[in-house]
């Protein structure tokens, strides 16, 4: 079992949001949210620290890694910032009854090893309740197919909500989760302990532990071809009767 435990070592969280207004309610909702965990994890006496990542200002960033599959320098190191992170607090506007394009533009950029058994707050903001569902339709399961751990409790808020104590009592009830999962260690000895029983696809910026590459024959045909290699010549080693 993880040694993971209040007050054993520092948490990083790591707070995503593609808010692109100014105010930004979507930031807001991040915010207020991270607050919650700060304040619930330092309870028990573990250390946080918060690293906001705000996609507004690399929506140009995003838009060419996307189109050249090459993320530049900018964008590396902020997906290497969650990579790092304990936990994530993704939260993202809702346009015409979807997640935002910048949002899930991003989100195609990292390593579908990336988030494996990360612990996710998912959030999102919209201009009417109708939207609400769109947290549990869309954003969580984009992060199922990353193979984060979302957490039970989403978070939506309406304009109508701000001023309602629901939506803090929701806070706190995803924050409380947040942390319990961090302090059980659980995500990180599942990632740990089953990393060789995932189907791996790499993009570059997965920082899990190397693990050795057994079983594999690089021999065949397809393996050569594949390390720029010829294939074998075709030999018809089959005898004929007369």
């Amino acid at each position: 079992m993880s040694d993971f435990t209040a007050g054993a070592r520092p948490v990083t969280i790591a707070v995503i949001n593609a808010g692109v207004s100014d105010p930004s309610s979507t930031r807001l909702l991040a915010d207020r949210t991270a607050q919650k965990v700060i304040d619930t994890l330092r309870e028990s006496g573990t250390t946080v620290t918060v690293r906001s990542i705000d996609l507004g200002s690399l929506a140009v960033d995003v838009a060419q890694g996307l189109v050249s599959g090459m993320p530049n320098p900018k964008v590396q190191e902020i997906i290497a910032q969650i990579a790092q992170a304990d936990a994530i607090i993704a939260a993202t506007p809702v346009y015409k009854a979807g997640i935002s394009g910048l949002f899930k533009s991003f989100a195609d950029l990292i390593d579908n090893d990336l988030l494996i058994a990360k612990p996710v707050i998912l959030a999102a903001t919209g201009g009417s309740a109708r939207h609400a569902m769109v947290v549990d339709e869309q954003l969580r399961p984009l992060f199922a197919f990353l193979r984060a751990l979302p957490m039970p409790t989403s978070l939506y808020a309406a304009p109508e909500d701000w001023g309602s104590t629901d939506l803090g009592k929701r806070m706190a009830r995803a924050a409380g989760e947040l942390a319990v999962l961090l302090r059980s260690g659980a995500g990180r000895d599942i990632a740990e302990s089953n990393w060789s029983g995932y189907r791996h696809q790499f993009g570059g910026n997965v920082t899990r532990p190397d693990v050795p590459v057994v079983g594999i024959d690089f021999d065949t045909d397809l393996m050569r071809l594949a390390a720029g290699g010829a294939s074998r010549p075709f030999v018809n080693d089959r005898t004929h009767g007369s």
